[in-house]
């Protein structure tokens, strides 16, 4: 699928994208059990809907090797810090954290806005 793109879902509406990266541990078998980890058959489901419930209309993951960059597309009112304020205390979100940590290099305990980086646009097609 790589070689051919993948498609962008359509909202009806204009978005707002929000692009973040991280690095996971240099382990081969740590990086394949967080791509399970993240597998339509092993995602949980209480974390996927606690991503709808505030308000994040898509978010996906890519990697290369190590390092993973995500894209999140929201509503273009969407509030960053409030939205992930409220993730954290959904049902399950902190379990989900500590258990990714696994494999992610990170600080131990962080949450997914200390780990996730945001990263600054420098080119778009005018």
């Amino acid at each position: 699928m790589m070689e051919k793109g993948y498609p962008v879902k359509p909202f009806g509406q204009p978005v707002r994208r929000f692009c973040q990266t991280l690095d996971l541990k240099d382990d081969p078998e740590l990086t394949a059990r967080y791509r399970r980890a993240h597998s339509r058959a092993e995602a949980w489901p209480e974390i996927l809907a606690g991503i709808r419930q505030v308000g994040i209309l898509e978010m996906e993951i890519y990697i290369l090797g190590t390092r993973l960059f995500m894209i999140v597309e929201t509503p273009l009112d969407f509030d960053w810090d409030a939205a992930m304020a409220r993730l954290a205390t959904l049902p399950r979100q902190q379990e989900w954290e500590d258990y990714v940590a696994l494999f992610q290099a990170s600080r131990p305990g962080a949450s997914s806005g200390e780990k996730w980086q945001m990263m600054e646009r420098i080119f778009y097609l005018y």
